[in-house]
């Protein structure tokens, strides 16, 4: 068979990505090993930034009211994560519901998802990316134009493609269960004389976490802890015994760093754990890979229509492995501080005493909600170039308008906010050719975002501020960056989702 993409991984970030084509308008493939969404209770928070992209496709919809908190943690100090935000703090879904709801969602935009499908063979050559999968029905043999690997830490494609993947191993371990039917105080990162014991209970299910200082990783070979090594380990650390309980799912995860030297190889892309390996602190690591999925997506379906050029792609490789180094060396220092043993607790006393700073909890929580971001777009001292546009209550001139500057990214295409001033008309003829890829809205939000710096903006598909200006030319530039060469003839006012009009 033959796809425009081929997805190699039906995890978070494999289903964000091709909804994400397809929206786009691009024809996607999607193989994965399992039968099915996941059943393992693995992440169970979504951060502010991944809430708030789920938000611009309307998918929030889907999870219901999920609880939120508002405090989450540094290597196990406490953070205040309640930044402005429509989504702020972080929302405990469990990765089982976020699957299956983003399988509902790709499924319902046409994806085409092949299940029980494990990849054995990948070629790069000619143009195409060649594939072949073992499934249900024997091989199958798939022709791409491009293949997205999004199959997780220890990535297949990454295997047979023998992409360079630099960091370190594990050095240190914490085994982690399911346990029902046992009775433990609440723990919150509590660090005792011989290692670090977390426990939480949840609707009759309590979660244990446990890590004695110094133990090296056991020797798994990819296969999960059994329920005595993590009872002997819990009573070495806290002497409770807990082996009177029934384990429901057992896991041990280690504090491996490592990233791919390029998150494109040609016509072959990762994102998410395949472009990235790390302890999943404070759930950065499955937001991470949603992030890179949503950064790529409308990139790769734009170069796969032809409306963008190939090097397109090669943003998505300077953006996000920025952003994935940054979270990398966030997460390695909590692996310092959270399995660290005495030695660490002079580091833990002066970073409480920073927290406390003006400015410094924002920073780390910027950095942990992904709020933080910002991309590098060159040239620009506009506060949100190169930023998430904030979710801000626009003022409409006509009935039945969009109301919030979200909903005019519910299509997947980009948005140019104009100022209210005569150089509104020039600026909305200069965008006229990218119509249906850029709407053209003349109803600033209320707090004016663009206006107060005197600029227009320019707001990507995933939400970021692509470019802030008033010059005609520099918005030409930036729409051919962004969005590709214009469409060829006349007629096309229809863009417009508002008239700009001189005052």
């Amino acid at each position: 068979m033959t796809a425009d993409v081929l997805v190699v991984g039906a995890g978070p970030a494999g289903l964000t990505l091709a909804a994400e084509l397809r929206l786009g308008g691009a024809g996607v493939v999607v193989v994965d090993e399992r039968p099915g969404p996941t059943t393992e209770s693995r992440a169970s928070t979504l951060h502010a930034r991944t809430m708030e992209i789920f938000d611009s496709r309307d998918w929030t919809k889907h999870l219901g009211q999920p609880p939120r908190e508002t405090r989450g943690h540094f290597g196990g100090l406490p953070l205040d994560l309640a930044l402005p935000s429509t989504h702020s703090g972080q929302w405990k879904v469990a990765q089982t519901r976020t699957e299956e709801m983003l399988q509902e969602v790709a499924a319902g935009l046409g994806a085409d998802l092949r299940r029980s499908h494990r990849l054995v063979s990948v070629t790069a050559a000619d143009g195409e990316v060649a594939a072949e999968t073992v499934g249900p029905r024997g091989r199958l043999r798939i022709r791409a134009r491009y293949l997205v690997a999004c199959d997780g830490e220890d990535s297949t494609v990454r295997r047979l493609t023998g992409a360079d993947f630099p960091g370190r191993d594990a050095t240190r371990e914490l085994l982690r269960a399911d346990v029902s039917g046992v009775d433990v105080a609440d723990r919150r990162f509590q660090r005792l004389e011989h290692g670090l014991a977390i426990a939480a209970t949840r609707h009759g299910t309590t979660r244990v976490m446990v890590h004695e200082f110094g133990r090296p990783p056991g020797v798994r070979d990819g296969t999960a802890p059994d329920f005595a090594e993590v009872c002997s380990a819990w009573k070495r650390v806290t002497g409770e015994d807990i082996s009177h309980g029934t384990p429901l799912w057992l896991n041990a995860f280690g504090d491996a760093n490592r990233q791919l030297s390029r998150y494109r190889h040609g016509r072959v892309l990762f994102a998410g754990d395949s472009a990235h390996r790390q302890m999943p602190s404070g759930g950065q690591a499955l937001n991470l890979g949603i992030q890179d999925a949503f950064n790529l997506g409308w990139k790769l379906a734009a170069v796969v229509r032809g409306t963008a050029g190939d090097d397109l792609l090669d943003s998505y490789h300077t953006e996000r492995h920025a952003v994935g180094r940054d979270v990398l060396a966030n997460i390695r220092a909590q692996g310092h501080l959270l399995l660290g043993g005495p030695e660490v607790e002079p580091t833990r006393v002066l970073l409480s005493e920073l927290l406390t700073l003006p400015g410094v909890q924002e920073h780390w929580a910027g950095m942990i909600s992904g709020l933080g971001i910002r991309y590098a777009m060159g040239a620009g001292e506009h506060a949100l170039l190169g930023r998430r546009l904030p979710d801000l209550p626009l003022r409409p001139r006509t009935p039945g308008a969009p109301r919030r500057t979200t909903e005019l990214l519910r299509a997947g295409n980009g948005v140019l906010f104009l100022l209210d001033s005569d150089e509104a008309v020039t600026l909305a003829a200069v965008a006229a050719p990218w119509a249906g890829r850029v709407v053209v809205c003349d109803a600033p939000p209320a707090e004016e975002v663009g206006a107060t710096a005197g600029r227009a903006l320019l707001v990507r598909p995933d939400g970021y501020v692509g470019w802030a200006g008033i010059r005609p030319d520099g918005l030409r530039a930036a729409l051919r960056r962004w969005f590709g060469t214009p469409a060829p003839g006349p007629g096309r006012s229809g863009a417009f989702t508002h008239t700009p009009r001189r005052r």
